[in-house]
């Protein structure tokens, strides 16, 4: 066999035939036979049989009771079957009976040297033609390869056996286009589940409410048969095999008064609190169990789209959905299923157009990835159907997905949908949403390494007034933003943490306007804005009555440095570290210590640029907070760093000072969140001053 395709194109490994048949013909027996019964199923002769046995018992003896037979019931073939040929191990796929089949065949290959394994290559049979009789199921099917496969025709052979006996083992054979016979692999049954997952559950020690355990779907209306669900049997309904590992309980007791999780403090909490976790793809992922995060009890949960490897972790927040009544613990659920879904890169309901090659948008579907106040009908219309279920595509990629697109720490959030139509920033043919969208970039033009901040703004065209989604920012999800770039790619902005929010909708009345602003320099996809030339922008916002509103048009560029001071400047600011830095507003995480060092440069060389201005605000709204870290060699403490107010004050009024270049909307937001701070630090003098400040910005946005 070739050593770079498992396949086997070369040459076919042939079983033994005798037993081959002697497996055949145990089965034929466990199906074909009921208990008592003839094996050849022949039936003439037996009341006569009867009637002799009766003459020959002695008066008054009854006639032996016969069993009564009833058919010997097989086992479904599905689940994960792994088996080896030479220095090539595959784990196979077959999913053809058992709850919910999908008629799909799929298989990770791994190369074996000595005691070191590696991921090789997957494959996905999409519509394989089945065959079913008593004694076996076959499927066979052209596969798709993430390799150039010598013989991409995959059959799959599995004899039925009865629910008396092990599983049967199953043969998985290629074959070219032309018929010759590849590479056979006699694959052992694992487990029924498509793939396995150990998952963490770690709860911080401020949580008012206990974690979620399980909801009876039956104790409201729904779609869907009556049950207790757990997140374990949700994901096993879906094909997925979660395992528990034991979780802990992170003491944030020293935190003081600010119980308040931040982006950048769980984002430092992850990477070294997660006991499994390590820089390399693994089916492995955490979940945070959280009392309440800085945005308050609208946000529900967060998937951490992080540096390096990704979508390892998730966090729940329990301010905005803890409690024991029946409508919290199916909010539980949802919340729990749904940020675990994003950690197996699926995208929302209404989102799947940005994959590569796109899907099709399904914003009325009854999905874990759906948001029920965005359903058609609302959110009453979406629990009364909600079966709770992924839906059939979000099931193919769950068990039958390429490796690395669905692995934890494989490939980006979402990163197969980075490239997307160019005509999205096109004019739409027809627009009667009733919605106008505007999206402006803060300046025209921008020097290279400045983060980029747009201003969303939402009204309405209908005088009635509409009901719209409260949320304009990408990280709410209810807005995608794509970007032109110079050479003409256009990208979708992906946030750097997707955020699920309460999104129930508001009604807009004419001449009200939601406004937003949204730092886009960096998220999931990296540096957007990371080379000179001209940019061009484009919002597209997912209305409550399914209508997708486009903005106009905005462009903005991006200088070239002229000076050797302004390519200094640009190389201190570019970084991945950096732009984490900036979207986070700050952060204590030593994963992002080299991006701090950098911005420690630009304060002490170039502290009169106006680019300081951006370091200034990130790092003044850090040292305004107060960042716990959880260490993973001492669990049962967290490490807490306090607020430092007087520092935070120095940085924000020179970040926000009239010639700053920072925009108005974050300048307002930025001193908000001091004087939240300094209220919460009992300095109620400073905090009126710096909410004044906020209050004097806000006027100018209109």
């Amino acid at each position: 066999m070739a050593h770079d395709d498992p396949t086997g194109a070369a040459e076919v490994l042939e079983l033994e035939a005798s037993a081959l048949a002697l497996e055949t013909l145990e089965a034929d027996l466990a199906l074909d036979a009921p208990i008592g019964a003839d094996p050849t199923g022949e039936a003439s002769g037996d009341l006569a049989e009867e009637a002799d046995v009766q003459a020959a018992l002695p008066p008054g003896v009854p006639l032996p009771i016969r069993p009564i037979p009833f058919p010997i019931r097989t086992r479904n073939v599905s689940g994960r079957y792994r088996g080896q040929v030479g220095s090539f191990q595959l784990e196979a796929r077959i999913d053809l009976d058992g709850s919910h089949p999908l008629n799909k065949l799929s298989g990770d290959f791994f190369s074996i040297s000595g005691g070191t394994t590696t991921y090789f290559g997957s494959f996905i049979v999409d519509s394989p033609v089945i065959t079913r009789t008593a004694s076996q199921i076959v499927a066979r099917g052209l596969g798709r390869f993430t390799f150039g496969a010598g013989a991409p025709i995959v059959q799959v052979t599995v004899p039925r056996r009865s629910i008396l006996v092990p599983a049967a083992p199953a043969t998985v054979q290629f074959f070219t286009t032309s018929g010759s016979p590849g590479a056979s692999y006699t694959c052992a049954f694992e487990a029924v589940g498509m793939r396995r997952v150990v998952i963490e559950t770690d709860r911080a020690s401020d949580v008012l409410t206990p974690t979620f355990n399980a909801y009876n779907t039956g104790a409201l209306p729904s779609g869907g048969p009556a049950r207790n669900l757990s997140v374990v049997s949700a994901y096993a309904e879906a094909g997925i095999e979660m395992v528990t590992s034991p979780g802990n309980i992170v003491n944030i007791a020293e935190a003081g008064a600010n119980h308040t999780w931040s982006d950048a403090e769980l984002h430092a909490s992850m990477i070294r609190h997660f006991s499994r976790y390590r820089n390399a793809p693994q089916w492995s992922v955490w979940q945070m169990v959280c009392q309440s995060h800085d945005l308050g009890p609208g946000l529900y949960g967060i998937m951490f789209d992080q540096l390096g490897l990704q979508r390892q972790g998730c966090a729940v927040f329990h301010q905005g959905i803890g409690g024991t009544t029946a409508d919290k613990l199916r909010l539980q659920a949802y919340t729990y299923v749904h940020e675990l879904g994003h950690c197996f890169n699926l995208l929302h309901s209404w989102q799947k157009s940005l994959a590569n090659p796109p899907g099709v948008n399904r914003p009325a579907a009854l999905s874990w990835m759906n948001y029920p106040w965005n359903y058609p009908g609302g959110a009453a219309a979406f629990w009364s159907a909600f079966p709770f279920q992924f839906d059939n595509p979000e099931l193919t990629h769950l068990r039958h997905g390429f490796r690395n697109h669905v692995v934890m720490g494989g490939d980006p959030f979402a990163t197969h949908s980075a490239l997307i139509d160019p005509q999205v920033v096109a004019d739409p043919i027809r627009d009667e949403s009733g919605f106008r969208l505007q999206i402006e970039a803060h300046r025209p033009s921008y020097a290279l390494g400045e983060p980029v901040i747009v201003q969303l703004a939402l009204s309405v065209t209908d005088r009635r007034g509409k009901v719209a989604h409260p949320h304009l920012h990408p990280k709410a999800s209810m807005t995608s933003l794509a970007i032109c770039k110079p050479n003409g790619d256009v990208v979708a902005y992906e946030p750097y943490i997707d955020h699920l929010m309460d999104s129930q909708p508001r009604f807009l009345a004419d001449g009200e306007v939601i406004e937003e602003s949204a730092y886009i320099g960096y998220g999931a996809g990296g540096l957007y804005f990371d080379r000179p030339g001209t940019y061009k922008l484009r919002a597209i916002y997912q209305a409550p009555d399914g209508s997708q509103v486009f903005s106009n048009v905005a462009e903005l560029r991006v200088r070239y440095p002229v000076t050797q001071g302004e390519e200094d400047l640009a190389e201190l600011l570019i970084g991945d570290e950096q732009g984490a830095l900036f979207y986070l507003l700050g952060s204590d995480s030593e994963a992002l210590a080299a991006g701090n060092r950098a911005f420690d440069v630009v304060l002490e060389k170039h502290a009169k640029s106006p680019l300081a201005d951006y370091v200034q605000a990130a790092r003044g709204v850090n040292a305004a907070r107060t960042f716990v870290i959880v260490d993973d060699d001492h669990p049962e403490r967290a490490e807490v760093r306090q607020p430092d107010l007087k520092t935070a004050e120095t940085l924000l009024t020179a970040a926000t000072a009239g010639a700053s270049r920072i925009d108005d909307l974050s300048k307002a937001a930025f001193l908000q969140k001091l004087s939240t701070e300094q209220r919460r630090a009992g300095d109620e003098q400073a905090a009126d001053a710096s909410a004044m400040k906020a209050a004097a910005i806000r006027p100018k946005l209109h």
